[in-house]
């Protein structure tokens, strides 16, 4: 795979190149195909740039999006002229002030009991600061789909705690989208660096874990790697595919010949035969299995406590 270092994240700048100019729309396009119809309660745990939290609120889901502490101040909108700081600006609550007990202050924009969200905040997206591997103020079964898009299993090395979590806040039928880096990508980076040795025995490692250059570690998952795990949690793998199967001298190639090609290249590309294997990312699509009739237990009502501090969503 060329390139490997420019797989992992798209560059931090309004003008992307062609290549992630493609990989953002079929992200999107990928997202708005998977999310269900009708009107559902959806937790994000994505984090900020990850767009599903957009496209659901548009299309009338009502988001949890779960931003970690870490990232809440770059993910946080800049406070308005006059606005006195940023509880004003439609910045997120944090989780550990209480949301279970109430203790969200009035000031406090997007959640529930709180003064419209700010014109950067949609105003069916509840913005939370929390652990996203540690949903302790969500209810179990409390949520019709979780969106972990964005890599944000590999980036938590301790996925299965993540998806654990996952597991519980979703109802019975529940469904899951998530994307992860892939066995592919792993070993591109590897071979990168030059850690031969390491790709020996990479495709039957049971755990992959690959430094990247700016000191940080991403989690990678083979499709069976990425069915044990779901299937720990009691989640069934629907389908895996790759992000994208087109390569990036394929669709620079095809721009260029084309410039406004782009959505006739997202339509193929979404057409497109994807073997699981391949690509620098995969995406999975999972469900929680419902209890068989009759048996209780999973098919039960969640707990008392409501969604969110006792109440639930509006």
């Amino acid at each position: 795979m060329q390139h490997a270092a420019s797989a992992i994240t798209a560059p931090d700048t309004d003008q992307l190149p062609v290549y992630w100019q493609f990989h953002e729309a079929v992200t999107r396009a990928q997202l708005t195909e998977w999310l269900p119809s009708g009107r559902h309660l959806l937790v994000d745990v994505s984090g900020p740039r990850a767009p599903g939290a957009e496209l659901a609120a548009k299309a009338g889901h009502t988001v949890v999006r779960v931003i970690e502490a870490s990232r809440a101040t770059s993910a946080a909108p800049e406070a308005p002229s006059g606005s006195g700081g940023p509880s004003g600006s439609g910045s997120p609550r944090r989780g550990a002030e209480g949301v279970l007990g109430g203790k969200v202050s009035p000031q406090d924009r997007g959640v529930p009991g709180g003064r419209p969200p700010g014109p950067a905040q949609h105003p069916r997206i509840v913005p939370v600061i929390a652990d996203s591997s540690r949903l302790t103020f969500l209810a179990d079964g409390c949520a019709d789909g979780v969106i972990a898009d964005d890599r944000a299993l590999s980036v938590h090395l301790a996925a299965e705690a993540m998806i654990a979590e996952i597991a519980r806040v979703l109802r019975p039928g529940g469904r899951m989208l998530a994307c992860v880096d892939s066995l592919v990508l792993g070993m591109a980076v590897l071979a990168d660096q030059h850690h031969w040795a390491h790709l020996v025995d990479l495709p039957h490692a049971e755990v992959v874990l690959v430094p990247w250059p700016d000191g940080t570690i991403t989690r990678c998952f083979g499709p069976d790697q990425a069915r044990e795990l779901f299937a720990g949690a009691g989640l069934r793998v629907n389908w895996i595919r790759s992000r994208t199967v087109f390569s990036e001298s394929v669709v620079t190639h095809w721009l260029r010949r084309d410039p406004g090609g782009l959505p006739k290249l997202v339509r193929a590309e979404l057409a497109a035969r994807s073997d699981e294997s391949l690509g620098a990312q995969l995406v999975i699509s999972a469900s929680k299995p419902r209890a068989p009739r009759g048996s209780g237990g999973a098919g039960s009502p969640p707990r008392s406590g409501g969604v969110l501090g006792g109440r639930p969503p509006g």
